[in-house]
């Protein structure tokens, strides 16, 4: 016979948990007791929303779903703006809540909330997750937390919410762990349609200025190893949202930057001018978008877009499409691969004169902006800051931002040269994101350099991370 407690940290050590991000309180103390002899490490915060910014770092440098455990009242509602933000950016936490005491629904107990209905906390998460489950019996919990675990990591990652009554983590049943890696993403990728697979092959091959543009579905899909080899052998410029940025090498001769309000001149050209697009991961959002006002970046209709997407809601949803393809990033990139190869035989990128002339223009803006990066003005300039923070950073190191212009002007300037070492707030703009999340990325990836670009608006708001990385002794950079 397990507590409830001990049947959560089992769970979590099947599903091959390392860390556990939150903050300690009475609700959640019946789970934290059995961590203590737990292989799983609980790294504490002073706030539940620096907890979940760290969760989040933690997956987008791993993959691995990040786990947040908070108090209830306080605790849970501290955590949504982090939790919200890994939504908006479709990262996988599993987010475990304590509650009150399940005999007293309904009787305002301590920090419950019921003016809508008895003991709903959880439900504030709805809007954001992915799913939430309030558990109602101890012998429940391995059932829900394998479910928990899967839905959070299948199709587009995101949070999911396990919201647990603390009685419930001191009772005892007999119940069986079960194999969790089973109810996780197998690693099979959704292949798209065959037939439409051949006809964006067959309309990416016959246009005169084709356009690759990629977002952060295809870092999600770890499909960035297909990027390049299917631009060379289309010869197409390839252009990234914010989140798809590092999805190319940014020194690769057909990387043209990001798009948008703070995209660089080149990409917003090439996309305006393109007869085909073809959009991989990508929700066409705003800021990418330049507002989706077409003189700037995107002039969907004289330009036919191929969209493929895992979530079948974002294809067609901002744009009108000329072939909407649903699947896996990865798996559609390496088919349609593998019929242009089949078409353009011979092909050289290289010898096209078509891409000098853009590789040129790069080069020329570079070249412009450079006048900056040694500037000795003052107060000093941002360009020079990058400059010399990008020497020192090592090609697989690990930069963080926050919002303003540490991450607009690095998405724009700063080079990256390896998918899953760009990690930005996108959907939110959360500020206080990067000084949080760069504790989870340390932690994730502890072999590599790990930096965060902030301002002072950032670090104050969540100055508290300087006390966990203290105690952890987490090397860190701010």
């Amino acid at each position: 016979m397990l507590t409830g407690g001990e049947i959560t940290v089992k769970c979590l050590e099947s599903a091959g948990v390392d860390y556990v991000f939150g903050l300690c309180g009475h609700t959640v103390i019946g789970m934290l007791d059995p961590m203590i002899d737990s292989s799983i490490e609980f790294i504490s915060f002073r706030h539940e929303q620096m907890a979940a910014h760290a969760a989040d770092g933690y997956f987008r440098v791993t993959h691995k779903p990040g786990v947040v455990l908070t108090h209830l009242g306080p605790g849970i509602t501290n955590a949504t703006t982090g939790v919200a933000n890994a939504a908006l950016d479709s990262s996988a936490l599993v987010v475990i809540s304590g509650d009150i005491p399940s005999q007293h629904f309904g009787r305002d107990a301590h920090q419950e909330f019921r003016m809508h209905g008895d003991a709903t906390q959880y439900e504030i998460y709805k809007p954001f997750v992915k799913r939430a489950w309030r558990v109602h019996r101890t012998e429940a919990l391995p059932g829900i937390l394998a479910r928990a675990f899967a839905i959070a990591t299948s199709g587009r990652p995101g949070p999911v919410l396990v919201d647990v009554p603390m009685d419930l983590f001191s009772r005892r049943a007999e119940v069986d762990i079960p194999q969790m890696a089973a109810h996780m993403s197998s690693g099979q990728r959704m292949r798209g349609d065959e037939q439409l697979i051949e006809r964006a092959v067959k309309l990416l091959v016959e246009a005169e200025r084709p356009l690759i543009y990629v977002g952060g579905g295809v870092i999600l899909s770890e499909a960035s190893q297909q990027v390049a080899p299917l631009a060379e052998a289309l010869g197409a410029p390839v252009a990234y949202s914010l989140m798809g940025k590092g999805a190319l090498s940014d020194d690769h001769p057909l990387a043209v930057g990001m798009t948008g309000f703070w995209g660089t001149p080149t990409a917003n050209r090439l996309c305006r001018e393109a007869d085909v697009i073809l959009a991989v991961g990508t929700r066409f959002a705003e800021a990418s978008s330049s507002s989706w006002i077409s003189k700037y970046t995107f002039a969907i209709g004289p330009t036919k877009v191929i969209q493929v997407d895992l979530d079948a809601q974002e294809i067609g949803k901002n744009y009108p499409i000329e072939i909407g393809i649903l699947g896996d990033a990865g798996a559609v990139l390496e088919d349609i691969l593998s019929g242009v190869k089949d078409v353009k035989k011979g092909y050289s990128w290289k010898e096209d004169p078509r891409l000098q002339p853009i590789a040129d223009e790069m080069t020329a803006w570079r070249k412009q902006i450079s006048v900056h990066n040694a500037s000795d003005a003052v107060p000093i300039r941002p360009e020079r800051i990058l400059s010399e923070v990008r020497e020192l950073l090592p090609k697989d190191g690990i930069v963080v931002t926050d919002v303003g212009w540490n991450k607009n002007g690095l998405a724009q300037q700063f080079p990256i040269y390896q998918p899953m070492t760009h990690l930005p707030p996108s959907g939110l703009a959360t500020m206080g994101f990067g000084p949080a999340a760069v504790i989870g990325a340390q932690l994730g990836a502890p072999e590599k350099k790990v930096i965060t670009l902030i301002g002072d608006g950032a670090m104050s708001s969540v100055l508290g991370v300087l006390a966990t990385a203290k105690e952890r002794n987490i090397p860190a950079v701010w």
